[in-house]
C-alpha cells in the first residue's frame, strides 16, 4: 500500500498503531481559496519510487495503484503464474480526474497541440488495472469496479469471484483514487461530508464522536494477492491471512443516505459465505467516515448483523478517507488485524455519541483475532463486506 501514513504496508500500518494521522493544511496557493483547505496526501510521493515515465504518462491515482500492487507482487515472491491464470481486479471510485483536469488546462493555456498523446488511458478508470496487468503479463482478465468509496473492497471480492469460479488461480486486486484538487475537494464540501475542523487537520476526522462533522479527503491505495490455497501451498507462500467470504448488496433505495438494511444483510451474507457464526467475529474494521449519517447507519447495522461483543476500530480517523482506495487498503489492515493478532486504534474519540453502542479501539489492542470483517460502503447504496480468518 500507499498511504498518508506510509509508503508501505510496514511503515503504514506502525504508524497506524502508534495512532499517528496523515491529514495536514494544504500549502498550496490554489487550496488557500477554499473553505477546506485540508487534505491527507501519500507519504511518500510517486516520483519518488517509479520510473520517470511511469510518473509522466499514468495519472497519479494509477500512480499509487502500480506502486501498490509492485509491493504486493514483490512481497508474495514475484510468483511465477501461469498467464492465462493471473488476473488483476483494481477498483476506482473515480479514475484520472487529475488528468482530465488537467489536461482541460493545458488546452485553455498552451492549446489542443500540448495535450498528451497519452492522456485517454491517464484517463481511463480502467488504467491502473490495464496498468498492472500489462506489467504481470496477466491475461485471465483485467477488471475495474467502479463503486464509489466500495470500490477497492468489491475488486477483492471479485478477485475472490473469479478463484472461486475457477478462471484463476491468483488475482492481483485492490484499489487506489487520488482527487486533492480543488473541485474534489470544493465538491464534497458542498456536499456537507467533509469536516470543517481546518484549524485541526489531524483531529478533523472523528468516527463515532458526538462532534463528528465529516471525513477528510485523503489518497492512496491497497493491493493483495489472492490464491487459492493449493496454489499459494504448492509454492511455498506466506499465508498472511484466509479471505473466506464477502457479502455484497445495494440499497436501492438513495443516492447519499446509507440504508442498515444493506448493510446488515451484507454482513449476514459475509458471514455465511465465510461458514462463520456473528460470536465467531473478534473484530470489525468499521467504514466509519466521521459523518453524522453515515457512522449512526453503520453503528445500528453493526449492532443488528454482528453483535454488541465485536471490537470496531475505525482506522480512516487516521489515513483520511482514500475513496476506492479506503476499502482495499482497510482489508490489508483487517488481515494484518487477523495475522498479527492486533487491533489497530481510533482516533479522535473523545466523546463517543451515547447512541452509538459500539465497543470501539482507542488504544492498539492485542488479542487473538480468528475472524474479522472489513466493511466498504459507497454512495449510491454500494455495500462490500470482507471476511478474513486465519489461515
Amino acid at each position: 500500500m500507499t498511504t498518508p501514513l506510509g509508503g508501505d504496508v510496514p511503515s503504514t500500518w506502525r504508524a497506524l498503531l502508534a495512532g499517528e494521522c496523515g491529514a495536514a493544511r494544504l500549502a498550496e496557493p490554489w487550496a488557500q481559496e477554499l473553505a477546506v483547505p485540508i487534505a491527507a496526501r501519500v507519504k511518500v510521493e510517486p516520483a519518488e519510487v517509479l520510473e520517470r515515465v511511469k510518473v509522466r504518462r499514468l495519472d497519479r491515482s494509477q500512480q499509487l495503484a502500480l506502486i501498490a500492487a509492485r509491493e504486493a507482487w514483490a512481497s508474495a515472491g514475484s510468483p511465477q503464474v501461469d498467464p492465462f491464470r493471473l488476473a488483476v481486479v483494481m477498483g476506482t471510485g473515480i479514475g484520472g480526474p487529475l488528468t482530465v483536469l488537467g489536461h482541460d488546462a493545458v488546452i485553455s493555456s498552451r492549446g489542443p497541440q500540448s495535450v498528451s498523446p497519452f492522456s485517454v488511458p491517464m484517463q481511463m478508470a480502467s488504467g491502473a488495472a490495464a496498468t498492472i496487468g500489462i506489467e504481470l503479463t496477466a491475461r485471465a482478465g483485467v477488471h475495474t469496479p467502479v463503486s464509489a468509496c466500495a470500490s477497492g473492497a468489491e475488486a477483492i471480492a471479485t478477485g475472490l469471484a473469479l478463484i472461486r469460479s475457477g478462471r484463476a488461480d491468483a488475482v492481483l486486486a485492490g484499489g487506489s483514487d487520488a482527487f486533492i484538487h480543488r473541485l474534489g475537494l470544493t465538491a464534497f464540501d458542498q456536499m456537507r461530508a467533509l469536516s470543517r475542523r481546518i484549524d485541526d487537520p489531524e483531529g478533523a476526522l472523528r468516527p463515532f464522536d458526538s462532534d463528528r462533522d465529516g471525513f477528510v479527503l485523503a489518497e492512496g491505495a491497497g493491493a493483495m494477492l489472492l490464491e487459492t490455497e493449493e496454489h499459494a501451498r504448492a509454492r511455498g507462500a506466506r499465508v498472511h491471512a484466509r479471505l473466506a467470504g464477502a457479502g455484497l448488496t445495494s440499497d436501492g433505495r438513495d443516492m447519499t443516505a446509507p440504508d442498515p438494511a444493506g448493510q446488515i444483510r451484507a454482513l449476514r451474507d459475509a458471514m455465511e459465505a465465510a461458514r462463520l457464526r456473528a460470536a465467531d467475529v473478534v473484530h470489525v474494521n468499521a467504514h466509519a467516515t466521521g459523518t453524522s449519517a453515515g457512522d449512526a447507519a453503520e453503528a445500528s447495522a453493526l449492532l443488528d448483523g454482528v453483535g454488541g461483543h465485536v471490537l470496531v476500530s475505525a482506522t480512516k480517523a487516521g489515513t483520511g478517507h482514500m475513496i476506492g482506495g479506503s476499502g482495499a487498503v482497510e482489508a490489508v489492515f483487517t488481515a494484518l488485524s487477523v495475522r498479527d493478532d492486533v487491533l489497530p486504534p481510533t482516533r479522535n474519540l473523545h466523546r463517543q455519541d451515547p447512541q452509538i453502542k459500539l465497543d470501539v479501539v482507542t488504544t492498539a489492542l492485542h488479542t487473538r483475532v480468528d475472524a474479522a470483517l472489513s466493511n466498504s460502503f459507497g454512495f449510491g447504496g454500494h455495500n462490500v463486506v470482507l471476511a478474513f480468518v486465519k489461515p
